[in-house]
């Protein structure tokens, strides 16, 4: 029988692709490995996580080795690239594959330096797939791959240098890939800045046809260019110092006359020309970062290139789009802000006029061509300008207005006097601030309530931390007292129009508007809070106010009265119409502490205010009634979040004291520091003066007993003196008796004694007579005995002499014979200590000589020893032969046993003569 012939065994693709694997890692021939490859590269979409994890490595090493292969390193690149971007539908899908195969490049920089020497190649795939496995590369590890991109050598030049590349597909590829290269690392951009970036973006630029012509790579060129310049202070310098700002001029300049000349395009071109001009003017404000380090340099370059001026011409060009106008007055603010020389002169340039020449129109002539001063034009469009589609043109146009006069403060009082000489002429001003906020046109509010809005905003910085722009709008009132009329103050009218604005029920944003502008007026001036408080029913409304709506608008409301009360008693004084005690009693009585601590939070919750650096103040933030919810001014954010816990606190404060005020030079007020460090100080004395009358009160009572002691030592000396006196007056008495007596008894005495005498006179020349012969007889006598005890004296002396020369004699030969004995038992003891010496010298001698004979004796009788057990062996193995011979028939004599014997009795001897 025939067996029938079967078909091969059916694969699957995991197995495949193993074989394919294996294939790609052992084939040596070139052809083996590029077929290995095309078969992986037909499973890369649908599995992907197979391929990568079998045939990666081999993959890269293939890419590597047959780099000089054109055909085969297309293969590579197309499967990598695929294993990025594998089929949606495929299982083995997911984001951790592209992760996986970044890291596998990024874990060795020689991976991604080698896809950047294939930059160096002018094939086309080679190119193009290198880079865009590395936009690959990159969006999946940005960090690692910056850093190996960075290292590698040239590898920096060489991708700016793709920008020079003819072919649009590959010059695109590269583009992108710089773009998402350069928006976080520093050090890149200045790399990229310094391979002349700047020169090539602006050549692609002009060669795509610049903003007016240029498509999606215009766009792009831009976005790298913003990259490479954000926050950049260096590469900001080296643009401006290489010229490149006068190409931004020239771009501006040359999309204006473009698009006046060209009729009408497609709308995707007209769009695409809007993306391009507003990416541009993102560049430029880039250079405008408020208080950046090089804004001043930046800011000059600018207007000197004409840039300043272009950005007036485009922002007051009517075909210009309302978007691109609001960003280019944006950037016109950002260019002026805070540099006084641009502030000064920017008024004296001029633009195309916002509103129709009536005139004009009714000569039927053309007014495109009028001219106007910015700073009025910027008037008209943010304050006569009613239309909702042009609301952030206008918003844009007050930042611009806000710029002119920022930090200035002879601009801002310029603009504030001729604001004032306008309104008080009388004259129908439409773009007047104060008259806009004074005299308020009933029918345009409800339909453009950001016109008072945007007056209040503007007059709110202008007034706001200007001590003498405040004192200067409060000179202006309303009303002519020559004719009778009652004279309104600026502060009181507009709070008036505010109040009637509550009770009408106007739009919220008016509303806001006038509350935002006294809050900053009235803040830390009680000249201008005593105007304030000069109608009295100023403060019921604003209390009434706070109770009134519960919705979201309303809550705005009712915390901004309530702020504005609040302020009101912070600052008010003791010459206010309306005393501290009494606002106070308001506050806490009719409104209550925790309705106004409640409302306070609610504003500061509310998410306008809380949020308002995030959310959009433009036009596309409008609710359902049409109007953006745009209800606060940036400053007035700041202010308000600043001071809200100051404010809280308010309520808590005492009407007694009032809060110190340095307006123009004066301090209104008292300190509250200079209270505080006086209450310290009060302390500090009334401490020490405690102190010192505590020291006073011990000093008096230690005076007071030092006085007692004194006092009674006095007493007790004036007693002793007092005895002394009559014990002296008494022995004086006595005295004098008994001298009268001893006198008597003297003379009576002496003459007695006087008989004596004589008597005794003659007598005694009787007796001396007498007396001097015996005495004669007597010193004879005397002077014999002394001759002879003369005699007797020298003779004793001369023995004493002789006696102690004969002791010293004695005593010098003891002295010697017992020095003598000294030095002899000295000798002895120094010979027994030498003999000791010796003696213990000889006996360790004698120890060692001992320990070395009994260390001969132990080794002598080791060997006797091992003599003895080889002496056991012998006659062991003498006794087996023996036995032996005997067992053979041989004799054995009894001699040699008998010899045996007689050597075994030596060998004992011998040992016992060893011990």
């Amino acid at each position: 029988m025939f067996a029938i012939a079967q078909g091969p065994v059916k694969q699957n693709a995991t197995d495949a692709i193993n074989i394919l694997s294996g294939r790609l890692q052992s084939s040596t021939l070139l052809e083996d490995r590029r077929n290995a490859i095309f078969g992986l590269r037909s499973f890369a979409r649908q599995y992907p996580a197979s391929v990568a994890s079998g045939a990666l490595r081999g993959l890269i090493a293939s890419l590597r080795k047959d780099s000089e292969d054109i055909d085969t390193v297309k293969v590579v690149l197309e499967t990598l690239l695929m294993l990025f971007n594998p089929d949606e539908s495929s299982r083995e899908a997911s984001e951790e594959i592209a992760l996986w195969l970044a890291d596998e490049f990024t874990q060795r920089q020689d991976n991604v330096t080698m896809l950047l020497d294939l930059l160096e190649t002018s094939d086309f795939y080679s190119r193009l797939y290198s880079l865009q496995l590395l936009s690959a590369i990159l969006s999946s590890r940005t960090e690692r791959t910056e850093e190996c991109i960075f290292t590698a050598p040239l590898g920096i030049s060489r991708l700016v240098a793709v920008l020079d590349e003819k072919r649009e597909a590959i010059r695109n590829e590269g583009l992108a890939l710089l773009t998402y290269l350069t928006p976080n690392s520093t050090e890149l951009q200045k790399l990229i800045a310094f391979e002349n970036a700047f020169e090539r973006i602006f050549g692609i630029i002009k060669s795509e046809g610049s903003l007016s012509h240029g498509d999606r790579v215009v766009e792009d060129c831009l976005i790298l260019l913003a990259n490479l310049l954000r926050l950049n202070v260096s590469n900001q310098s080296f643009f401006r110092e290489t010229g490149c700002v006068s190409k931004l001029a020239r771009l501006l300049s040359d999309a204006q006359s473009d698009h006046d000349t060209v009729g009408e395009v497609a709308e995707w071109a007209e769009m695409q020309r809007s993306r391009n001009i507003y990416a541009l003017l993102a560049v430029i404000r880039l250079f405008l970062v408020q208080g950046g380090v090089g804004t001043q340099a930046n800011q000059t370059s600018f207007s000197q290139y004409g840039v300043l001026n272009q950005l007036l011409q485009l922002a007051f060009n009517d075909s210009t789009e309302m978007q691109i106008k609001a960003e280019a007055l944006v950037t016109c603010a950002d260019v002026i802000r805070g540099n006084p020389p641009l502030q000064e002169s920017f008024a004296r340039l001029q633009v195309t006029a916002v509103l129709q020449d009536p005139a004009g129109t009714a000569n039927g002539g053309n007014d495109s061509s009028l001219k106007v001063y910015v700073i009025d034009g910027l008037l008209d469009l943010t304050l006569s300008v009613s239309s909702l589609h042009a609301f952030d043109a206008r918003i844009a146009a007050c930042e611009c207005i806000k710029a002119y006069f920022y930090h200035h403060s002879a601009i801002r009082l310029h603009f504030l006097r001729r604001a004032i000489d306008g309104h008080n002429s009388g004259a129908e001003e439409m773009a007047n601030v104060l008259t806009v906020l004074l005299r308020p046109a009933a029918d345009t509010m409800p339909n453009d309530p950001y016109r008072v809005w945007l007056a209040a905003v503007l007059l709110f910085h202008l007034v706001f931390d200007d001590p003498k722009a405040k004192a200067l709008a409060m000179n202006v009132a309303e009303g002519d007292a020559s004719q009778g009329e009652e004279v309104v103050t600026c502060i009181q009218t507009i709070a008036a129009n505010l109040t009637n604005d509550i009770r009408k029920g106007e739009d919220e944003r008016v509303i806001v508007g006038y509350l935002m502008l006294l809050c900053g007026w009235l803040f830390e001036d009680p000249d201008s809070v005593n105007d304030f408080l000069g109608e009295g029913s100023n403060v019921q409304d604003l209390v009434q106010a706070v109770f009134q709506g519960r919705n979201r608008e309303n809550s705005i409301v009712q915390g901004l009265c309530a702020m504005l009360l609040g302020i009101v008693y912070e600052f008010s004084t003791k010459d206010s119409t309306i005393s501290r005690a009494t606002l106070h009693s308001i506050l806490t009585s009719r409104l209550g502490r925790e309705q106004y601590i409640d409302r306070l939070t609610n504003l500061r919750k509310e998410p306008l205010l809380r949020d308002f650096e995030v959310l959009p103040q433009k036009l596309g933030s409008a609710s359902s009634s049409g109007l953006p919810k745009v209800y606060f001014d940036r400053t007035f954010v700041d202010f308000a979040k600043d001071n809200f816990s100051r404010l809280i606190r308010t309520i808590d404060r005492d009407p007694e004291f009032e809060i110190p005020i340095i307006a123009n030079g004066v301090q209104k007020g008292i300190s509250r520091e200079l209270v505080d460090s006086l209450r310290s100080q009060l302390e500090d004395k009334d401490k020490a003066l405690q102190k010192i009358q505590a020291e006073i009160m011990s000093s008096e009572r230690q005076l007071q007993q030092e006085k007692f002691d004194h006092r009674r030592a006095r007493e007790m000396a004036q007693l002793d003196v007092t005895r002394l006196e009559k014990l002296n007056d008494a022995l004086q008495r006595h005295h004098e008796d008994d001298l009268s007596k001893l006198r008597a008894d003297h003379n009576s005495a002496l003459e007695r004694l006087q008989r004596q005498l004589q008597h005794a006179q003659r007598a005694a020349d009787g007796e001396v007579e007498r007396i001097r012969k015996r005495t004669d007889a007597d010193i004879g006598d005397l002077n014999t005995i002394i001759s002879e005890l003369e005699g007797k004296m020298q003779k004793a002396n001369k023995d004493h002499m002789q006696d102690l020369k004969t002791a010293h004699n004695e005593y010098t030969l003891k002295l010697e014979s017992q020095t003598a004995r000294l030095s002899r038992a000295e000798d002895k003891s120094k010979e027994l200590e030498a003999s000791s010496k010796r003696a213990h010298e000889e006996s360790v001698k004698a120890d060692h000589l001992l320990a070395e004979k009994e260390a001969q004796r132990a080794a002598a009788q080791s060997e006797l020893d091992d003599l003895l057990m080889v002496f056991g062996d012998l006659e062991e193995k003498v006794a087996a032969y023996k036995k032996k011979l005997i067992a053979l028939g041989e004799t054995v004599s009894d001699g040699e046993d008998d010899e045996g014997d007689v050597d075994d009795k030596d060998v004992t001897r011998e040992n016992d003569d060893i011990d």
